[in-house]
């Protein structure tokens, strides 16, 4: 059985038996649980098929949430990816952000998501891995299959850091996913269980530090746009491993430095809505505005 304490022992893992880490990690889960490996994978597909749907509702015009802060934010990205021919980003990336968006739009409207590994960070996998699926014509099941990869990764920063803004902040939730997401996709590219783990270690990097100070205490401003931030987080990510660049600092280290970030942050900086843009004047009025005085 596998512990989940190690990037680096799955890496090595996969590697010593030649197999990709989503296969390694199902074949544990399936040993773990006493299930059949095409059971659990089924269930990973109906949480996949919920990833999709999301993106759909959340892309709903007029959807607001159930706070009337936030609302459309990923269909108006969407359309502008096709009014616009895709931005400055271009229209596969610019989509993706779309559905990272979309997704927590359907997060704060009270709509069903996928935890991956959070609810405030539910967007990031979903815009990446469903861009993958719908615009690169990567076949459902490998798509599938990476999430297990991601997934896996993610057990470890939960039992080695945190994966919970309350406690490490946004850089455990939206880092955490970056990570996660950067990894699957390296894998759908070929990339190796080394290269994946890179991927997670250059996400955690870029987003060490990250505070998270939600305004009204609500998963929207600025959970939302983190979501789509994320997204070009995981892929530029995984584009560096895939070229070859390296991560130097080793993913596990990356990991602890990050839990040791998060314990040194101060309180008003993890969930708490005392500080940062919640405590800005404007954050302060729209918790006001929501609660009343």
């Amino acid at each position: 059985m596998l512990r989940y304490d190690s990037i680096q022992s799955l890496i090595d893992a996969a590697e010593r038996d030649g197999i990709r880490l989503s296969e390694l990690c199902l074949r544990d889960q399936a040993e773990e649980l006493e299930k059949p490996e095409e059971e659990l994978y089924a269930r990973m597909e109906e949480s996949f098929d919920v990833m999709c749907e999301s993106v759909r509702k959340g892309s709903t015009a007029g959807l607001r949430s159930t706070s009337g802060l936030t609302g459309g934010e990923g269909e108006r990205m969407l359309r502008y990816a096709e009014e616009r021919r895709g931005g400055l980003c271009g229209s596969f990336l610019t989509r993706a952000l779309g559905r990272a968006l979309s997704v927590s739009n359907c997060n704060a409207a009270m709509g069903r998501i996928v935890a991956t590994p959070t609810a405030g960070s539910c967007g990031i996998l979903p815009g990446c891995l469903v861009s993958m699926y719908e615009d690169r014509d990567i076949p459902k099941r490998e798509v599938v299959m990476s999430i297990f990869t991601a997934g896996a990764f993610g057990m470890v920063i939960a039992n080695t850091a945190s994966i919970a803004g309350a406690s490490g902040g946004c850089q455990a939730e939206c880092g955490s996913a970056s990570g996660m997401a950067a990894a699957a996709l390296v894998e759908l590219s070929g990339g190796t269980p080394t290269q994946c783990g890179y991927a997670l270690g250059m996400a955690i990097v870029n987003q060490l530090g990250l505070v998270c100070d939600p305004v009204a205490g609500l998963v929207e401003i600025p959970c939302i746009k983190r979501n789509a931030s994320g997204v070009m987080i995981a892929f530029s990510s995984a584009d560096m491993a895939l070229s070859g660049i390296d991560l130097k600092i080793p993913v596990d280290e990356c990991i602890a430095a990050m839990k040791a970030v998060g314990d040194s942050m101060a309180p008003a900086l993890k969930e708490t809505a005392l500080g940062g843009l919640a405590a800005s004047p404007t954050g302060i009025r729209l918790r006001k505005q929501v609660f009343g005085k």
